[in-house]
């Protein structure tokens, strides 16, 4: 464990009572040990059911966690001192009808402790930033939605916080409001800040995350940067080389598509709108025969190679296997049961 990071988890398991006299209980975190480190844009990705907002509703202070340890900035997460280093954009954020740009900021401010000379000074520099300047005395209720977003970002940085978590910020916008909220969260690195982002939209993360966490059924399934998730040694998914070629039927029967072993290691599939005997061979890394042996197969057949493209993993392949895995019965988890009225058995 890194002695700086800002924010760390040890072992932390929530359990949620449920049904009459609370004779059963789900865990929605299942010892997740985590770290995210000062100056990164650390991306959370799981399905629903993950344990994802259970997770930062106990960095924000509002669920308590049934065993293990939670930490923000060296202080209980929950605590005082921590929540005023925290600034907190919801997935949905909902501004009262009468508020203006302006006076939302105003708002959020005073809850945030701030003086009226220090929402001043601060404001026209926030609403530069996330691009609304000169559209604060508008009413939020005729805001788009990515200007309600843009304006939550301000809302969360009024109080110039060390850590920005971000519940969804990209969630329903288009193309050019994601662009812009992206902007923003890079900047908030350059200024120094941390950001845990928790999204849905793999792309947004691929793009702008340093690191990525993958959760599924309340365990921390995989973590690295996109680059180690995606890399194939260990990483279970594995790279693509994609060759296409013209072929008979005859030739394709007298190649087959199996290794020396009998598994198969070729996959022949039929290309979308392509002629008449044009056939995708999709071979993994690492199979047996390898590439060079199939490229002299096919030539020796007389087979015409069109192209060879090599395709890498995305993280949205590693994030379904991934959660496929976890859905797979030897790693499925159950809901606990509990005998009688105490704790967990």
């Amino acid at each position: 464990m890194s002695q700086d990071a800002v924010i760390r988890t040890v072992g932390l398991v929530k359990t949620y009572q449920e049904g009459w006299f609370r004779r059963r209980a789900y865990q929605a975190l299942r010892g997740v040990d985590l770290e995210v480190r000062p100056r990164e844009i650390f991306g959370l990705l799981g399905p629903n059911g993950a344990g994802k907002t259970t997770l930062i509703k106990i960095l924000l202070g509002i669920l308590h966690p049934t065993g293990g340890k939670a930490t923000v900035l060296g202080q209980p997460a929950g605590s005082l001192d921590a929540r005023r280093r925290i600034g907190y954009l919801p997935e949905n954020m909902v501004f009262p009808r009468h508020h203006t740009g302006h006076s939302a900021l105003q708002f959020y401010g005073r809850l945030n402790g701030l003086s009226e000379d220090e929402i001043r000074q601060r404001e026209p520099g926030l609403l530069e930033m996330v691009g609304l300047r000169g559209r604060e005395g508008e009413l939020v209720r005729k805001y788009s939605k990515g200007m309600r977003q843009r304006l939550g970002l301000a809302q969360a940085m009024i109080h110039h916080p060390d850590i920005l978590i971000m519940d969804e910020p990209t969630d329903g916008l288009d193309p050019v409001g994601r662009s812009q909220i992206r902007e923003v969260i890079e900047r908030l690195r350059e200024m120094g800040k941390t950001v845990f982002l928790n999204s849905h939209i793999l792309q947004e993360v691929e793009l702008v995350c340093d690191r990525v966490a993958i959760m599924a059924k309340g365990q921390l399934r995989r973590l690295g940067t996109v680059a180690e998730l995606t890399e194939v040694p260990g990483g279970g998914v594995g790279a693509l080389t994609l060759l296409r070629v013209i072929a008979s039927p005859e030739q394709l029967a007298a190649i087959g598509a199996s290794g020396s072993d009998g598994t198969p290691s070729v996959r022949l599939l039929p290309t979308t709108g392509g002629t008449d005997g044009e056939l995708l061979l999709e071979l993994s890394d690492g199979s047996q025969p390898s590439l060079d042996h199939w490229i002299d197969l096919l030539r020796s057949h007389s087979i015409s190679i069109i192209s060879v493209e090599r395709k890498k993993p995305r993280l949205e392949d590693v994030f379904m296997q991934t959660v496929d895995r976890s859905s797979s019965p030897e790693s499925s988890q159950e809901a606990i049961h509990v005998e009688g009225e105490g704790g967990l058995r």
